[in-house]
């Protein structure tokens, strides 16, 4: 892109040839991409089918965005790839720039140095679109090619296919043995366990972890959540596979199994191994190295052989797109999934509600009536899933869409819809994870969310991904090598180092079929072997389609009208009657210019999901170098999550932004620096905007983005240099005694506890309040129930502490890692929990200590507590010794840690 920071607002007499500088999807489109960013006043020499014409544009247009090369009369449509996107609510002429209310509002964030039009030009109303079926015919499929072409894969047993990669996987079975699954696939990924010169036909050992299954209920998701962990395990990218539960969850291995066997899945063509926690956590891991060292001759064992290119099933996704994905870099993936359906392979196209508004070009070409009508009923239950929680799918483009030129959902899934070449025959529509058992192209039932997506159509059978970003989306999963395309040559050359396939040369004059020909070629070796740029920059992350709350529609009035924040004021204690050694406590506080603190932390702050495993990759970076430690700098830290892209507006948005602000501004948090994808909802001017908003200077914090700072290597050196230039001058913290008036700290329990773990809960509340510091406990927490005179919420979900004393927080849910995160945005500098079962997953930034004085707790888990009985005084001593860093609750320092926030109840995939 042209850098708009230098462009003047007017240039009246500058004049450039069309097609220098715009483009047409198709002839018979009213409106055209700006294919580089034009200056207000520029002069446009278009040649039509009504002859040469010249325009004046009418304000800055910026690339990927569109204008007027006719005048479009009033109620007229919009057309780009000759389908209407919107209707003009007013006439528009030659040179218009063409604007929903929609991208006006998306832009007015993001500090452009020109003037945007002031009103919409047009609007969104899109008709429904209504299938004629007296007219519909049937498609038919491109005919196969006369001869075979091979790449080299793993053959599996059975009727698991063929793998393109050779992994072994370590999977939480539930969101609750995340930490434990990461763990051993790091801790075997290293040394001598897994040497890619003594096992070299091994790809890996990567984790698959993911948010769901973590509460006490049934998910509403429970069918697709174990048909998707059902087509991980048989997937055949893996040698071998470890599946991790407790066995105490609402999803277990015993459930998954018994899934896979009733639904025909070849568990017994594939090495596994169901595997229960039962011990300390270092028991555990060496009870699953073990496991998997003996797998590794036997997987080893199996060598790539020759292949036809009928076993490749493609993933067809888009992700940060922008306007010209449809024009270069989605035909380009439809071209090669073409080629390959050709050979005997198979296509997957995804994201339901991103194909609204495209559907009079998806079905085009299908294979007949009864799949057209199944297309169709998949959109209508996907927006009717979106009512129930009070959205419209018409809010799927998120801010970098916007700000890329895609105004609307129509004009996204449009150019999605052109990832299926027109000669290609829809032939089949199937459920999200539903296994791809025939040569042809599919449609897979899925949210518009990337990654969430992705996993589906992995678990579907995908072994190859095709990834078009407009942005630059670096995008990758863990078992499954994703070739990325990106649309323009600019974004190629900035993020060269991050993309496989540069699309955008046939916008610079290049034949499609060239292009085509040269993308086979690449997909052929990946698939044989050679790693993608995403395989060799270590990067990969999964998601699943996350679970719903609403399951039929109901009155959502009292969920939209209660006031989003509550009224920070503590809830009243009587405290006359608590020790006075109490309030004689002190623990060692870092005295820093805003108050004693427990910690310093420095923070990298992913603003999406696609940014948090760079987050990680830079804290452990700046780890490495000792950064700040002269300074006081204990660590530095990365928060990865699933949110910020990919999921609706409203209830759930606010409680992100809140969430992610809270732990920005964190008492412990030294140096804070936000990092964007590039292509998110909530990027950067988004974040920027909302703090100010709360009277918080933006230079506080420092600011990078993955895509616009030139892809992984160039921000990680960016953002390592800023913290050591910040950081530099700084002097070191000194270590003062302080009392616990300057003590936040949050307290919870988990499963049936007694009346006396209550009252001392109760009273280890009571005690730090009267020696005038702040206790949070989540209104889920079993002591808080167990006490009835405690039934109001104080705060918020995420809502920092204002004012000293004790609060609830309100929790829309009972997952114990949601719960520890909102209490993290709430500043609290320690958690304890008293828990009844299996242990907790400690937050990432904030220590958690855990005790028990269940038996059976402490005879299945009690290596891993801090503490076996719940005398008050020995609570509070513990509470001043992590509060001094003088220790560590064990699982916080073994590194059984996650992070997860709550959608509430209203929120929903996208």
């Amino acid at each position: 892109m042209k850098n708009i920071n230098h462009l003047s607002e007017r240039q009246d007499k500058l004049e450039v040839d069309f097609t220098d500088v715009a483009r047409l999807p198709s002839p018979d489109d009213n409106v055209a991409i700006a294919t580089q960013t034009l200056a207000c006043g520029t002069r446009i020499c278009y040649i039509g089918s009504h002859g040469e014409q010249q325009f004046q544009l009418s304000h800055t247009i910026l690339e990927g965005h569109r204008f007027a090369i006719q005048s479009i009369s009033e109620t007229e449509p919009l057309l780009s790839w000759g389908l209407p996107f919107g209707f003009a609510i007013r006439s528009i002429s030659s040179g218009d720039y063409v604007c929903n209310q929609k991208m006006i509002d998306s832009l007015s964030i993001r500090n452009l140095p020109f003037e945007l039009p002031k009103t919409p030009n047009f609007s969104d109303k899109m008709a429904p679109y209504e299938l004629n079926e007296t007219e519909f015919r049937s498609g038919t499929q491109v005919p196969r090619h006369a001869h075979d072409r091979p790449f080299l894969g793993y053959q599996r047993p059975g009727n698991r296919g063929v793998g393109t990669r050779n992994y072994i996987v370590v999977m939480g079975t539930t969101a609750r043995t995340s930490g434990f699954a990461r763990k051993l696939a790091d801790m075997c990924s290293v040394g001598e366990i897994c040497n890619p010169d003594t096992f070299p036909n091994i790809d890996g050992i990567v984790a698959v972890t993911h948010t769901e299954g973590g509460e006490s209920k049934t998910p509403n998701n429970i069918d697709m959540l174990l048909r998707t962990l059902a087509g991980f395990t048989v997937h055949p990218n893996i040698g071998a596979i470890l599946l991790v539960d407790y066995g105490t969850e609402s999803v277990t291995n015993e459930m998954l199994k018994a899934y896979m066997l009733r639904e025909g899945y070849a568990l017994d063509d594939v090495v596994h191994h169901f595997h229960r926690l039962h011990g300390s956590f270092d028991t555990d891991l060496a009870g699953g190295t073990e496991i998997i060292r003996r797998w590794l001759d036997s997987v080893d064992s199996v060598a790539r052989t020759e292949q036809s290119l009928e076993h490749l099933k493609i993933a067809l996704q888009c992700g940060g797109s922008d306007a010209f994905s449809g024009v270069s870099g989605n035909p380009l993936a439809a071209y090669v999934a073409k080629e390959v359906i050709r050979y005997g392979g198979c296509a997957n196209l995804a994201e339901t509600d991103e194909l609204i508004g495209s559907e009079a070009y998806v079905l085009q070409n299908t294979r007949d009536l009864p799949t057209a009508r199944k297309f169709l009923n998949t959109i209508e239950r996907f927006k009717e899933r979106a009512a129930w929680h009070g959205h419209s799918t018409e809010a799927n483009p998120s801010g970098g869409n916007n700000f890329r030129g895609l105004y609307n959902i129509a004009i996204k899934s449009i150019g999605a819809a052109m990832k299926r070449h027109p000669d290609v025959c829809l032939d089949y529509v199937i459920d999200y994870s539903q296994l791809m058992e025939k040569s042809g192209y599919y449609f897979m039932d899925s949210p518009g969310n990337d990654l969430e997506s992705i996993a589906g159509q992995v678990a579907s059978g995908s072994n190859m991904i095709f990834f078009v970003t407009g942005n630059g989306s670096i995008t990758n999963f863990p078992f499954v090598p994703t070739i990325k395309i990106v649309t323009t040559t600019g974004r190629y050359e900035m993020l060269e180092k991050d993309m496989d396939v540069n699309a955008g040369a046939y916008l610079d004059g290049t034949p499609m079929e060239k292009l085509g020909e040269s993308m086979l070629d690449v997909t052929v070796d990946v698939a044989s072997g050679e790693r993608s740029v995403g395989e060799k920059a270590g990067h990969s992350q999964v998601s699943l389609w996350r679970d719903w709350k609403q399951t039929g529609p109901v009155d959502l009035n009292p969920l939209l009208t209660e006031s989003e924040l509550k009224s920070g004021e503590p809830i009243p204690i009587e405290t006359s009657d608590v020790a006075a050694s109490s309030q004689e406590l002190q623990f060692s506080a870092l005295q820093t210019e805003d108050g004693c603190r427990t910690n310093q932390v420095g923070l990298i702050l992913p603003t999406s999901l696609c940014s948090g495993q760079i987050a990680q990759m830079i804290a452990h970076r700046c780890n490495e170098r000792n950064i700040g430690k002269e300074q006081g700098i204990s660590r530095f830290v990365a928060l990865p999550h699933t949110e910020g892209c990919g999921v609706s507006s409203g209830r759930s948005e606010e409680i992100y932004t809140r969430t992610m602000i809270g732990h920005l501004t964190h008492p412990t948090v030294a140096l804070g620096l936000l990092l964007e994808h590039g292509c998110e909802k909530t990027h950067n001017d988004h974040v920027r905007h909302e703090i100010q908003k709360l009277g918080i200077s933006p230079e506080r914090y420092g600011w990078a983005s993955v895509q616009l700072d030139g892809g992984i290597d160039a921000v990680i050196e960016k953002v390592q240099d800023w913290f050591s230039e910040e950081l530099a001058d700084k002097p070191a913290v000194p270590v003062v005694e302080a009392g616990l008036e300057n003590l936040c700290m949050a307290v919870t329990s988990t499963g049936k506890i007694t009346g006396e773990v209550s009252e001392s809960l109760t009273q280890l509340t009571h005690r730090v309040v009267a020696a005038g510091g702040t206790v949070v406990a989540p209104a889920n927490a079993t002591f808080i129930r167990h006490d009835t005179r405690r039934v109001h919420t104080t705060l918020a979900y995420g809502q920092r502490v204002e004012n000293a004393g004790f609060h609830i927080m309100e929790m829309p849910t009972d997952q114990q890692t949601e719960t520890l995160t909102g209490l993290g945005a709430t500043g609290v500098d320690l958690a304890l929990a008293h828990i009844v079962g299996a242990p907790l997953q400690s937050h990432v930034m904030v220590p958690l200590i855990q005790v028990s004085t269940d038996a059976i707790t402490q005879v299945n888990y009690g290596a891993d507590l801090d503490l076996t009985t719940a005398d008050v005084d020995q609570l509070l001593a513990l509470v001043v010794e992590v509060a001094s860093r003088q220790y560590t609750p064990k699982l916080h320092s073994k590194g059984n840690t996650d992070f997860q926030l709550t959608r509430g109840l209203l929120g929903i995939s996208m």
